[in-house]
C-alpha cells in the first residue's frame, strides 16, 4: 500500500506515523436526509458524497493492480529469492530509518539512521469501528484483524493479540463520515496529543490509504507503549487487508519502506498486499531479545549476522 514512515515527539513520547502525500481531500460533505410521510422514523442516511467517491477511487485502483498481478497473496515463491545478505539490507533500511521528518508532518526526513524501536511488553489490539461501518463488514474485519495478530505473534514469537481488555494498539476503522468520531477517539486516547500529529489524522489525502502512529513510554524514545492505526473503511476487501497487513507489522517496528525488498509488503510497487515469508524473518529477527530498543545499525549488525548464521548454519 501507499504508505511510509514519519516520526515525531510530544510531551516527551515518541511516536510515528505511516503516510504518502497527495492534495489534502475536501472535509466530508453531510447528505441532508427528508423526513418520510406519515411521521415514520428517518432511515439511516448513506454515505456521503465524499466516502463513496473515495469507495470508487479505491475500487478502481484495486482494479488496476490485480489486472497487472499486484496485491499477491502468496508471500512469495520461486520467483521471489532472496538470501540472508538481503535480510541484513533490508532489515536495516527498515528498522533504523524513517521516512518523515520528527516533528515536521509530511515533511522528509534528513535519511539519518536512528535506533531500533520495538515493543517490550505484551501487545493488544483493540478494534473499533466507526458508525457508518455495515455490521457485515466490522465481522468480517475483525476476524481479518484477530487472526492477523494471532500470525504476527508467531513470527514475531512476542504477545501479540486482538482483545478488548487494556488494548495498547488501537486499530480503528473509519470512513471519511466517521473522521469527527475517530478524531474524538484519538483524543481520549493520547489527551496530550499536538496538533500536528492530530492533523495527520485529521487531513488524509486520498493517496493515504491507511495510517499508524505508535507511541513510546516518556523517557524511553525506542520502547512502544501504545499505537493507533487507522484503516479507512472505504477500502475494497483485499485492499483493506492490505492496510491491516503493512500498519499493524510497521507499528511493531518495521517501520520504513525499501523498493530493493522483495518478497516484502514493505516495498511501494503493491506486488504484495500480505505479509510474505521475508517479513516474517523481519519480524523474528526485530523481536530477538538480542537486538534491543535503542540500537544503532553499527550495534546490532554483528548480531543480525550471528542470528543469520546460527539459523542457517553458515556465514552470511
Amino acid at each position: 500500500m501507499r504508505a511510509k514512515q514519519y516520526t515525531a515527539w510530544i510531551a516527551g513520547a515518541a511516536l510515528a506515523a505511516l503516510a504518502a502525500c497527495d492534495v489534502p481531500a475536501p472535509p466530508p460533505a453531510e447528505r441532508p436526509t427528508a423526513r418520510p410521510p406519515g411521521g415514520a422514523p428517518t432511515p439511516a442516511p448513506g454515505p456521503s458524497y465524499d466516502s463513496s467517491a473515495l469507495a470508487s477511487y479505491y475500487e478502481r485502483i484495486e482494479r488496476n493492480l490485480l489486472s497487472r498481478g499486484l496485491l499477491r497473496t502468496d508471500g512469495g515463491g520461486p520467483d521471489t529469492p532472496y538470501t540472508d545478505t538481503d535480510l541484513l539490507r533490508n532489515f536495516e533500511r527498515i528498522v533504523f530509518f524513517d521516512e518523515y521528518a520528527p516533528g515536521g508532518g509530511y515533511r522528509p526526513s534528513s535519511g539519518r539512521a536512528g535506533g531500533l524501536r520495538k515493543w517490550q511488553g505484551p501487545v493488544h489490539m483493540g478494534i473499533e469501528f466507526g458508525a457508518s461501518v455495515p455490521r457485515d463488514q466490522q465481522v468480517q474485519d475483525r476476524n481479518t484483524i484477530t487472526a492477523y495478530a494471532n500470525r504476527l505473534s508467531q513470527a514475531a514469537r512476542h504477545p501479540i493479540s486482538a482483545s478488548t481488555r487494556n488494548p495498547n494498539f488501537h486499530v480503528l476503522v473509519m470512513s471519511e463520515d466517521d473522521r469527527a468520531e475517530g478524531l474524538a477517539r484519538i483524543r481520549q486516547m493520547v489527551p496530550d496529543i499536538d496538533p500536528a500529529t492530530l492533523g495527520i489524522f485529521r487531513s488524509m489525502p486520498r493517496s493515504i490509504h491507511c495510517l499508524v502512529v505508535a507511541f513510546s513510554g516518556k523517557g524511553d524514545p525506542h520502547t512502544y507503549t501504545q499505537a493507533i492505526a487507522w484503516i479507512r473503511a472505504e477500502h475494497p476487501p483485499l485492499m483493506r487487508e492490505s492496510c491491516v497487513h503493512e500498519e499493524l507489522a510497521q507499528g511493531l517496528g518495521l517501520a520504513d519502506d525499501s523498493p530493493a525488498a522483495r518478497p516484502s509488503i514493505f516495498n511501494d510497487d503493491d506486488e504484495f498486499a500480505w505479509l510474505t515469508t521475508q517479513d516474517e524473518e523481519l519480524l523474528r529477527l526485530l523481536y530477538s531479545p538480542d537486538l534491543r530498543p535503542g540500537m544503532t545499525p553499527d550495534q546490532a549488525r554483528p548480531i543480525i549476522r550471528r542470528l543469520l548464521d546460527e539459523r542457517a548454519g553458515g556465514p552470511v
